[in-house]
């Protein structure tokens, strides 16, 4: 019997918990709907409180990642309409539960509820459900090898996802789910027609944190095509941005802008952003090993790979769903690069036949272009000359669309022809590698893969000048420089400057400027409500392990066993000694981004007056919590810095 509850209260709920979730707080939309599911419950509302959980479940599978969540409010949801078969909630329910199984790896289940999914959606007219499950089947059908055969039905959807019929959420979040599944085949071709449309839609559709997720794919894109400040930038805010929505899979941005940094030889971001990554659980490979690499830490780093590739971190990826083949060819491609970096021949061989393998089923020019890449490493690490593999391998790189890949296939060339006594033609070769990586926006060899510049070559050497003269300040470079205004962004520059290739603390960048270091209070790690939320989904995790122990599936309590882990892990970093709640010092934060923002303002301006100079530090300047000058290897600047 229904209670007499004002009418009001549970469109003010909903309305709360709405509006929370726009402003990026997340556990305050969660906590709105488990208050109207149980208001609705207390008011004798079934067909509402099953409503208030499925918008639950599917916030809980975009955002968090917890699959152990997933299950229980979609079984709390389907308990209540099981006696209303005709239910539009059923297509609804289908089409959660058939997203829990594939990433759970059910695919067999998944497809058979996919495919419910849309037969109810069609019958019940649920227009999304319709929607999300012909984009699950077209998912599916691309991990069972039949690609062209997905990639077509997702193309049809590109389509239909303009329909004013279609709320924006699932609009934008299947338009997410194509690019993602374009990126995870190496189709940069498709990805890029996709972003463009996500980009276009976004404009007038934004929610949530659609925006932050169209970042990561534009991030994904320049750091295929450069520039690589660029793709930094964006790598950067799509972290910012996503912070408030996203729990588990914040991993995928912050790997993304860890890998970007480490092409940009920025160790310590890149391992920063990856190690935070990896306390998301998610995986920080291969970048976190190419990093390790990079430090001289060769043995760890190939141990790294080894064991990533033997037993791969299952995570609720998009990208590369955690059960099939296309999430070992970014492993098996790093795992060539590092075995060949510790003289070990045979893993070469092993991970290049394993990739080959790969984009012989799933086709493509990117995977094509990994597998060319890592069989030129192998017949290098086994002393053959390798010249005509190499070609193949700088061709496919161009072909796939990847400018710094390519300039690494360049590099390798150049060693082929070393190996095979080409002393002219290998010169030639480092010189264009040199040239590439110049113009992706990396003014030197790559840190882990590059080719290094070979013997006979020295950088062109110019003067440059930075020097104060009253409120203005003269800046040059070769033959161009003139009087400035003196911003703030120049005098952190001249800091670095003055420290060329050496690492800066943005803490130490503002006290030299301004004569003392920032002060803020510290922040909580995470506020009481997120820890009563996180303590809400422990409960639900412990349950559905209970479930999953009585019903003896072995998978489901694997997973819920993760969940778990995750969550515990994360209360355990917002508690301190004794019970007492951690806080994180929020300076370095803050003058991090006041930094960044300050040297790409004054760089803007300079750009106006003295375009050589600008370019020569866009492309030479690391910003970041340490910052630096990295000498660019082709311009050896001879710098006069004053005051």
């Amino acid at each position: 019997m229904r209670t007499s509850a004002a009418p009001q209260e549970p469109a003010r709920l909903e309305e709360r918990a709405r509006r929370a979730y726009a402003d990026g707080d997340l556990d305050g939309a969660l906590d709105g709907y488990e208050q109207l599911h149980a208001l609705h419950l207390r008011e004798g509302d079934p067909e509402e409180a099953a409503r208030a959980a499925m918008r639950l479940a599917l916030h809980l599978l975009i955002d968090s990642g917890l699959m152990s969540s997933v299950r229980g409010w979609v079984s709390r949801a389907e308990r209540l309409v099981v006696g209303s078969p005709d239910h539009p909630l059923h297509a609804m329910v289908a089409v959660v539960r058939a997203y829990e199984r594939f990433f759970a790896g059910d695919l067999a289940a998944s497809a058979a509820l996919a495919d419910r999914a849309v037969a109810l959606g069609r019958r019940l007219d649920v227009h999304a459900a319709v929607v999300i499950g012909r984009t699950a089947q077209a998912r599916l059908a691309v991990s069972a090898g039949r690609v062209e055969e997905g990639l077509g039905m997702l193309d049809e959807l590109a389509v239909d996802l303009a329909s004013p019929e279609l709320d924006s959420m699932t609009a934008g979040m299947m338009l997410c789910e194509l690019v993602c599944c374009a990126q995870g085949l190496g189709r940069l071709d498709l990805a890029r027609e996709w972003t463009e449309v996500f980009d276009r839609w976004r404009h007038d559709q934004l929610f949530g944190g659609l925006h932050g997720r169209c970042r990561v794919h534009r991030a994904e894109l320049l750091r295929a095509s450069g520039p690589a400040r660029a793709a930094e930038d964006e790598a950067l805010a799509a972290c910012e941005e996503l912070r408030p929505w996203l729990r588990r899979e914040l991993g995928w941005p912050l790997v993304e802008l860890g890998t970007i940094r480490l092409q940009r030889g920025d160790l310590v971001g890149a391992e920063e952003a990856l190690l935070a990554a990896y306390a998301h659980a998610w995986c920080p490979q291969p970048a976190l090993a190419r990093v390790r690499l990079a430090q001289g830490r060769v043995a760890e780093a190939l141990d790294m790979l080894v064991d990533a590739v033997a037993h791969p971190l299952p995570m609720p990826s998009k990208e590369r769903p955690p059960f099939h083949d296309l999430r070992l060819a970014p492993l098996l491609e790093g795992l060539a690069e590092v075995a060949a970096a510790a003289r070990r021949p045979d893993l070469v061989d092993h991970a290049a036949d394993r990739l080959r393998g790969i984009a012989e089923r799933y086709g493509g020019p990117g995977l094509a272009a990994l597998a060319a890449v890592a069989r030129t490493r192998a017949l290098l690490a086994a002393g053959e000359p390798a010249v005509a593999q190499a070609q193949t391998a700088v061709s496919a790189t161009a072909d796939a669309g990847w400018s710094y890949e390519a300039a690494v296939a360049r590099g390798l060339l150049a060693r082929a022809h070393d190996v095979a006594g080409e002393a002219t033609p290998a010169a030639e070769e480092r010189l264009a590698a040199q040239s590439g990586f110049a113009a992706f926006g990396v003014p030197c060899a790559a840190p882990s893969g590059g080719p290094g510049w070979g013997p006979g070559w020295s950088p062109r050497r110019v003067p440059g000048r930075w020097t104060r003269e009253g409120d203005l300040r003269w800046v040059g470079l070769a033959d161009e420089g003139g009087p400035v205004r003196d911003l703030k962004g120049l005098r952190y520059l001249r800091v670095l400057l003055a420290a060329a290739g050496r690492e800066v603390h943005v803490l130490d960048l503002v006290a030299a400027e301004s004569g003392s270091v920032l002060e803020e209070p510290g922040l909580t790690a995470i506020d009481e409500a997120a820890r009563v939320a996180y303590r809400r989904r422990l409960l639900e995790a412990d349950e559905d392990l209970q479930e999953a122990l009585e019903e003896h599936d072995l998978a489901r309590q694997e997973l819920a066993m993760r969940d778990r882990e995750f969550l515990l892990a994360e209360l355990g970093a917002a508690v301190g000694l004794h019970g007492r709640v951690r806080t994180v010092g929020g300076s370095a934060e803050r003058a991090r981004t006041a930094v960044t923002r300050s040297i790409r303002y004054a760089l803007a301006r300079l750009a106006e007056q003295h375009p050589a100079v600008a370019a020569h530090l866009d492309a030479t300047v690391i910003t970041g919590t340490w910052c630096r000058y990295r000498p660019d290897p082709l311009v050896e600047v001879e710098w006069e810095v004053g005051a």
